[in-house]
């Protein structure tokens, strides 16, 4: 049986570029090459796409493909090529982004395989675009019945003309401590907690670096909690884990940054009906978007009330050393490798029933 060729598409113009080498490195590292010919395509963080050649090297045991080490490490975009993306169905069967935040992660790559018509890993465009926009999303989980904490939208042309009217409204309707964060962003990038009016500034004007709306939140003293969905039309979620952050809240340092300061406790320290709840709601929400192929949902946990919120859902979620998705499938059973090659199946058997309609 011919391997299918499969394009790791890794890199971005987001503010997550480098999360993204990582989660490439690692998702490279674990696909099954007797299975899998791998393309690996990187796009700068100026929008420049660049095919990378694969690089073997000497180690104790023979040849090595160090593609990932090149990748993880950033010299990648000395080795790369210049690169058509209208060429890409040339090259691969299946296209699997590995990349996180705008351009990349909200639909609009997901568009350009569209386009092209090539299947591809993970949630198609709408699915993508609405779990990236933070309000969009939160009115969406609001709509089907989940709970979702107090917020407030600030666009970027009220922050500039009406500034102290927005802060007033925030301070009536949230209070504080509150947390500001970019609607359209991951990985906690761009992230704040305020405490008064000066720090609720300097947030916004934060926030505003990496997008043009802006989501405020009431602060819960919460723990938090994700798990991993997998599927299509019949979706499934995987174990439910807990962070134990090493900073004040889980900001990008304390994901990818503190050395594994962080903790993440597999399963979460909780409740056979609370594991149960999460798991129905993390399906409810996937559904909700019209997700497709996988996804990791977060939630909070009031630690007073007990109460449970749905945070949001990330369509393509970290797939580092430490990271949520692959860490709550394997704890499900299901391997690193597996969970790759699932997706790819996922995305073939989308594919497959949009084309036969």
């Amino acid at each position: 049986m011919e391997k299918k060729r499969i394009g790791i598409i890794f890199g971005g113009r987001s503010g997550e570029h480098d999360v993204s080498l990582l989660s490439a490195a690692s998702v490279i590292r674990a696909i099954d090459k007797e299975k899998f010919d791998l393309f690996y395509i990187g796009i700068t963080r100026q929008g420049k796409w660049l095919a990378v050649p694969q690089v073997f090297g000497r180690d104790v045991d023979g040849d090595h493909d160090i593609t990932a080490d090149i990748i993880e490490n950033g010299s990648w975009e000395k080795a790369g090529e210049d690169f058509n993306p209208g060429d890409l169905k040339k090259y691969v069967d299946f296209a699997l982004p590995v990349m996180h935040g705008p351009y990349c992660e909200d639909g609009r790559i997901q568009g350009l395989f569209e386009m092209l018509d090539i299947p591809y890993g993970g949630c198609g465009v709408l699915a993508s675009a609405v779990a990236m926009d933070k309000a969009v999303s939160k009115e969406l989980f609001e709509s089907a019945g989940l709970p979702i904490c107090a917020y407030e939208l600030i666009t970027a042309d009220e922050a500039k003309h009406d500034n102290d009217k927005a802060v007033e409204r925030v301070e009536e309707n949230i209070g504080y401590p509150c947390f500001v964060k970019p609607a359209n962003m991951g990985s906690s990038v761009g992230i704040s907690k305020a405490s008064d009016r000066e720090q609720l500034k300097a947030a916004i004007e934060l926030a505003l670096k990496y997008d043009k709306r802006i989501v405020v939140e009431e602060f819960i003293d919460c723990r938090e909690l994700e798990t991993a969905v997998l599927g299509n039309e019949s979706p499934e979620a995987a174990a439910v884990g807990e962070i134990l952050p090493s900073a004040e809240f889980y900001d990008y340092n304390a994901k990818y940054c503190d050395g594994g300061a962080s903790k993440l406790c597999i399963p979460a320290d909780i409740s056979e009906e609370m594991t149960a709840q999460i798991r129905r709601m993390a399906v409810k929400a996937y559904t909700a978007i019209d997700g497709a192929g996988f996804a990791r949902v977060d939630f909070f946990i009031d630690r007073r009330t007990g109460k449970l919120y749905i945070n949001e859902i990330n369509t393509i979620p970290g797939f580092t050393k430490y990271s949520m998705f692959p860490l709550l499938w394997d704890a499900a059973g299901v391997k690193y490798g597996e969970t790759i090659e699932r997706i790819i199946e996922l995305g073939y058997e989308r594919y497959y029933a949009e084309n036969s309609r």
